[in-house]
């Protein structure tokens, strides 16, 4: 596997240096999952929902804290670690021990650096979409390892475990600082609507409020067309690319009544509802859930009219609307009484330049934090990567 092996390290293969544990299921422990991001932990200490529970937990097995874990369908992605819990897994986890004296979380970091590298699944005999099957022992024991002595595993698993750690710890607080700068630019904009007395309607601002067909589009790859769905609207911006591709006839009839011109507003009624953006452009046509405000420039301005239903105000009205702690669907004779604050052209065109000025340097600093955020995951991707392989010697780091 590696003709380039620094002195004092060996080849091996998993088969002599892990042991496969067959412990019986223990009756009233959780369930344990071994997640893509190499933690091993008990489902109650994550989340549950998602996940089918077995009644019967036939061939489930023990796992206790210190054990190794290697989930064999999932393993490829990451899904390798010491696990921190003690629990019952289901059968399709290896769970093993040490055969001599090396180090499982070393071991472990190697093998998830196995998998996300794409060597796992070039090993793998049996390559199932999204996974890589390694269910058979002989066949994950046959995996090749390269290894430096056991001290030095310890030492690369130490420094491991302090370098990520500082990594991690940076970049949960620039999560937070994006969570800090996120909020601000919520209050900027509340902070202008929110003090305001709704003088109309949002139908009053509108020349028309157009529902979508409900139908689905015939998608025509390779179409300067798009049929905008709600995974095209997302936090007041229009995501090209997001929508279904079709050809112009599909486009014209779907926008019989005249196509979304620039200027109007795009809607999400639903998945999720309450969502919004100005239409980029008239080669759009609206796909399901979505609703067209045909804006009437003699008493509203677009933009302004957009960062209006971003406001609590607004956004309660919806929330109050569906009776519940979420917004599931927006109905139309919701959507168009909606009460708005309407000023002047002259005061409307103010404030949406001056929330475009303020937000645009929120998002800048935004995007600025969320590129540090992932160089720092690329650098501990890297440092991981150079450690278990022996491309740095850690014990000379200090």
């Amino acid at each position: 596997m590696n003709t380039g092996l620094r002195p004092g390290w060996r080849e091996t293969t998993v088969r002599r240096v892990l042991r496969p544990l067959d412990r019986q299921a223990q009756p009233g422990l959780g369930v344990i999952t071994a997640y893509r991001d190499g933690i091993v932990t008990l489902r109650s200490n994550r989340r549950e929902d998602g996940y089918t529970f077995s009644d019967t937990e036939n061939g489930y097995q023990e796992i206790r804290p210190g054990d190794l874990v290697f989930h064999a369908l999932d393993g490829f992605a990451g899904a390798v670690g010491v696990s921190d819990s003690h629990g019952n897994a289901s059968p399709v986890y290896h769970v093993c021990e040490p055969v001599a004296d090396d180090d499982l979380t070393y071991l472990a970091r190697l093998l998830r650096h196995l998998g996300t590298s794409g060597f796992l699944t070039a090993q793998a005999p049996n390559v199932r979409e999204r996974s890589v099957d390694f269910r058979n022992w002989s066949t994950f024991a046959r995996i090749p390892l390269a290894l430096p002595p056991a001290d030095e595993q310890r030492a690369i698993a130490g420094y491991l475990d302090r370098e990520t750690a500082r990594i991690d710890t940076l970049t949960e607080e620039q999560q937070r600082l994006i969570e800090l700068l996120r909020e601000r630019r919520h209050s900027l904009v509340d902070g202008v609507f929110g003090v305001q007395t709704p003088n109309s309607r949002l139908q009053n601002a509108c020349v028309d409020v157009v529902d979508c067909p409900h139908t689905t589009p015939e998608v025509s790859d390779d179409s300067e067309y798009e049929a905008v769905r709600t995974a095209s609207v997302r936090d007041g911006k229009f995501r090209p690319g997001n929508g279904l591709p079709v050809d112009r006839a599909t486009w014209e009839n779907r926008n019989a009544g005249g196509a979304p011109a620039v200027g109007d507003i795009l809607f999400t009624r639903e998945a999720p509802a309450g969502e919004a953006c100005m239409v980029p452009h008239d080669r759009v046509c609206l796909g399901q859930r979505m609703v067209l405000l045909r804006i009437d420039d003699t008493v509203c301005v677009g933009e302004f009219l957009l960062w209006q239903i971003y406001s609590d105000r607004v956004q309660d009205h919806f929330l109050l609307s569906a009776n519940g702690s979420t917004v599931a669907n927006v109905r139309l004779p919701v959507l168009r009484t909606t009460p708005i604050w309407l000023p002047d052209l002259t005061e409307q065109r103010r404030i949406a330049a001056y929330l475009d000025e303020q937000t645009a340097k929120i998002d800048t600093l935004i995007a600025e934090t969320e590129r540090f955020i992932e160089l720092a995951r690329e650098r501990r991707a890297v440092l991981i990567t150079a450690a278990v392989t022996g491309q740095i010697d850690v014990r000379e780091m200090v």
